[in-house]
């Protein structure tokens, strides 16, 4: 462990996937091709709604955004990761850690404000269809999109506020693959109460409050579509929002599981495991979960990529 001469730590050392040889040459691969597999899905996704005019309509805006942060998600948290299965050393600089813990808990927030904006954006589609346009022009569609990603920033900002006041002493061993809040907070030799409490409270807020507008959302979607007289006009309706709420009960679990604690966890193993599912998986199936169940993003797709697909342009979300 190296310090700074005024005992800080200068350096932390992330533990990552310790395992055999083989399985970390096992695991390098695994990861790399879902590295790959996510950068290339998600941005065919963005080239894909950004080349197809028709395809320029608040729900494909909202998914366009959704993809662009899975990319710089990924970026964020797997090339670290992989370095550590080439070269065995996961040290990192404190101010490097910052930075990760910075954009990360930042990425966090605003996918969960951005799913709650596309949540709100499917009760207007449906609830309200002949008001949809005017209730959801462009222009506010680029707001909403737009504070989703202030909130998120800004609630990254305070949080990073309070945990780099804290010190460092050592040691300065990190049980996982990134720098994360739970890690950090254990590893400090100050009185780490109020960066927990601020923790946990702006968690509250970033987590919480989303997942109630997604859930009344849904709750007046399952009403809306409930009155829908016809069985085919009532798995229509659901089928629109399916994908969604695929990516909102994995994301969501997730998150509260590992963040929505009033005081930070010190037992890391399980926690690494439940970090790869949203910072992974989440990312790469994402574009799947949305692509596979929508006739119209994958006929834009085919004309995108291939070019001999004639996009047709009255099929309905």
């Amino acid at each position: 462990m190296r310090n700074l001469s005024g005992g800080h730590v200068e350096e932390f050392v992330l533990v990552g996937f310790p395992t055999s040889p083989p399985f970390q040459l096992l695991f390098f691969v695994f990861f790399f091709a879902l590295y790959l597999l996510t950068l290339l899905e998600n941005a065919l996704i963005i080239s894909t709604v950004w080349l197809t005019p028709s395809l320029h309509r608040p729900m494909y805006f909202f998914l366009g955004h959704l993809s662009f942060l899975e990319l710089w998600y990924i970026n964020v948290t797997i090339p670290r990761l992989l370095g550590s299965f080439v070269t065995q050393d996961g040290r990192v600089s404190y101010v490097g850690c910052m930075a990760q813990l910075y954009f990360f808990i930042a990425l966090a927030c605003t996918e969960c404000v951005l799913l709650a904006v596309m949540a709100y954006d499917r009760y207007l589609a449906i609830c309200e269809p002949l008001r949809y346009s005017s209730l959801m022009p462009p222009g506010l569609a680029t707001r909403l999109a737009a504070a989703s990603w202030g909130s998120g920033f800004f609630s990254s900002m305070m949080k990073l506020l309070f945990i780099s006041r804290l010190s460092y002493c050592g040691p300065n061993i990190i049980n996982h693959f990134f720098c994360d809040i739970s890690p950090l907070l254990n590893l400090t030799c100050s009185d780490k109460e109020q960066a927990e409490l601020v923790d946990f409270l702006l968690a509250l807020v970033m987590i919480l409050l989303p997942l109630l507008a997604v859930v009344s959302s849904y709750a007046a979607i399952i009403a809306a579509v409930l009155k829908i007289p016809t069985a085919q006009g009532r798995c229509k309706a659901f089928s629109t929002c399916a994908s969604h709420v695929a990516v909102v009960v994995i994301y969501y679990s997730s998150t509260l599981f590992t963040y929505a604690r009033p005081r930070a966890m010190y037992t890391f193993n399980h926690n690494k495991i439940i970090s790869v599912l949203y910072t992974i998986i989440v990312p790469f199936l994402n574009p799947a979960i949305y692509c596979l169940r929508n006739k119209e993003v994958k006929d834009a797709f085919r004309k995108t990529v291939l070019g001999r697909c004639h996009y047709p342009r009255d099929i309905s979300d």
